[in-house]
């Protein structure tokens, strides 16, 4: 059976949940990965049984379920150094003052609460939407104290980096035991700005939380192929560790040469940029070695469209995308394809 099909609605946060679960529907995805944002989650309504059931209410109208809730803008100022960017992404509460430490510590005890939440909403769960046991998934980012330091001049000293991972771990350790408590899976999404965001340095956040059960990945290559980082063979490493899995492509390659990886400070979709998001199909990605890769893994949650492409229109792009990951999300084999000639079976 082929994994759950899902629509990332971070980038149509613009809409109401009602509104959007019908279009989402039509296009053919089976369910939403739902950010905490106002009109699709909101955070300050999630203490209020009524409006959880709400948001289960409007998915079930719809036939539509629900693997993963996200809080990626939070969990970004939770190691980051707090400067006015991040006001515009917080809400009033978790801004407060805006004194950087006041800001990092109620992050903090606001992805604590997810945790709860998500065990709550999860608990909550139609029995029409019935589910494989899959454990409730937040997926988001963690910020990054030392990332910086990303080019090494003037030099940056082995301690100034492993200060970066001890910050991360000490601000995470309790943030992931509410996890534990809750019996919900933190997915970072490994991605430039965050202490993870190649296989080298997940690796290393591995190792700096200690390898908590709670904490994992959710898998998107679109954040590693553009870098040259090998995307399937993340997977074969931390098999065990993708707690979800985005679908979306990125070219690169394609630029007139004058805005290298690092982007040169250009918008997305100007034409000098080496590097862009696209609609599935219409990047570099090699989506099949992805599915080859998620299967050998045994991977079977998820697959869920995070669709950004500034040259398209977003309707049909989503639409578009989730008929290729469908045609490309092959089921695992249950048997050896040469079993019919084994004789002692005869």
């Amino acid at each position: 059976m082929a994994r759950p099909l899902t629509l990332f609605s971070g980038q149509w946060a613009d809409m109401k949940l009602e509104d959007l679960a019908p279009i989402a529907k039509k296009m053919g995805y089976e369910g939403i990965e739902i950010p905490l944002t106002q009109n699709h989650f909101d955070f300050d309504k999630a203490d209020d049984e009524a409006y959880l059931k709400s948001r289960w209410d409007i998915l079930e109208q719809n036939g539509l379920n629900c693997y993963a809730i996200s809080n990626h803008l939070v969990g970004q100022c939770v190691c980051d150094e707090i400067d006015v960017r991040h006001k515009a992404i917080l809400s009033d509460n978790i801004w407060g003052d805006g004194d950087p430490e006041g800001v990092r510590q109620r992050a903090a005890e606001a992805m604590k609460k997810t945790a709860k939440i998500a065990n709550k909403f999860f608990s909550m769960r139609p029995a029409s939407l019935s589910a494989s046991p899959i454990t409730p998934v937040v997926t988001g980012f963690t910020g990054s104290s030392i990332w910086k330091y990303l080019y090494s001049f003037p030099p940056v000293t082995k301690g100034m980096i492993e200060a970066g991972f001890e910050d991360f771990a000490n601000r995470w350790t309790p943030i992931l035991d509410v996890f534990e408590q809750e019996n919900v899976n933190f997915a970072l999404e490994v991605h430039p700005t965050e202490i993870a965001f190649d296989i080298a340095s997940a690796e290393r956040a591995l190792n700096a939380i200690k390898f908590h059960k709670r904490f994992g990945f959710n898998f998107d290559p679109s954040h590693f192929a553009y870098q040259g980082v090998d995307y399937v063979k993340f997977i074969r490493k931390f098999g065990d560790r993708i707690f979800h899995a985005h679908m979306k492509d990125v070219w690169w390659g394609h630029g007139n040469g004058e805005a290298g990886v690092f982007g040169g400070h250009t918008d997305f979709c100007d034409p000098r940029r080496y590097w862009d998001f696209r609609s599935i199909g219409h990047g570099d990605v090699n989506f099949e070695e992805i599915i080859v890769a998620l299967n050998d893994v045994g991977y079977k949650g998820p697959l869920s469209v995070e669709w950004e492409d500034g040259r398209m229109d977003r309707l049909h792009g989503a639409a578009e995308s989730c008929q290729r990951v469908r045609s490309f999300d092959f089921p695992m084999s249950d048997i050896a394809f040469d079993s019919a000639f084994d004789t002692s079976n005869q």
